[in-house]
């Protein structure tokens, strides 16, 4: 098929108008600031706000939470499914529990951690790190907290692990906010004051 001078002419300047077409503003446009992880009720795993967990993960569904044990030790988890989307573990020192043993388990985690180049928690929030733990035993939680803190004059632990965190979200500043929510509830649930 043979084309006119002038069709092949306005083809090529067709052709060379859409090349040459800057990109759309949209592209050289800043992300979205994420929302911020604040702290409301319901709560998950009694420390975790379920609203702070969904914009984090997002994860969605219905949460059956499974709980074992008492004020001194604990798990929970939530959903009941295999990776578990959130686990949060407690402790304190007393009831079976010596200070060497949390002080062991605290030493590590904060091992753990720094080989997979984890951040130090605020000081107000005691002894403690976040980070994203990968290539290993623990991949189907990789991202993960850990505190240890005095609340009515004992030595606490708190355990926060998450299986993923949504795309665009800072996962350490994300779970130093869980952390602060968690030992602000727990002082709250088991009635202690938080020592600073």
């Amino acid at each position: 098929m043979k084309h006119s001078p002038l069709t092949v002419t306005l083809i090529a300047l067709a052709l060379l108008s859409t090349a040459c077409t800057p990109e759309s503003d949209t592209a050289s446009a800043p992300p979205p600031t994420p929302q911020q992880v604040a702290d409301s009720t319901p709560y998950i795993c009694k420390f975790v706000p379920e609203q702070a967990f969904r914009l984090i993960s997002s994860t969605k569904g219905l949460f059956v939470e499974k709980t074992r044990g008492n004020e001194s030790s604990g798990q929970c988890w939530a959903p009941d499914t295999t990776p578990r989307p959130l686990e949060v573990g407690w402790l304190q020192v007393g009831d079976g529990t010596s200070q060497e043993h949390l002080d062991f388990l605290m030493d590590g985690r904060r091992d753990l951690y720094t080989r997979h180049g984890g951040v130090r928690l605020p000081a107000d929030l005691g002894d403690g790190m976040a980070a994203q733990v990968t290539n290993s035993p623990l991949d189907d939680q990789p991202y993960r907290v850990s505190a240890k803190f005095k609340c009515g004059g004992k030595e606490r632990l708190i355990d926060i692990f998450l299986a993923k965190v949504a795309k665009g979200r800072d996962a350490m500043k994300d779970l130093i906010a869980l952390m602060r929510i968690a030992q602000k509830r727990y002082s709250e649930v088991y009635d202690c004051t938080r020592d600073e």
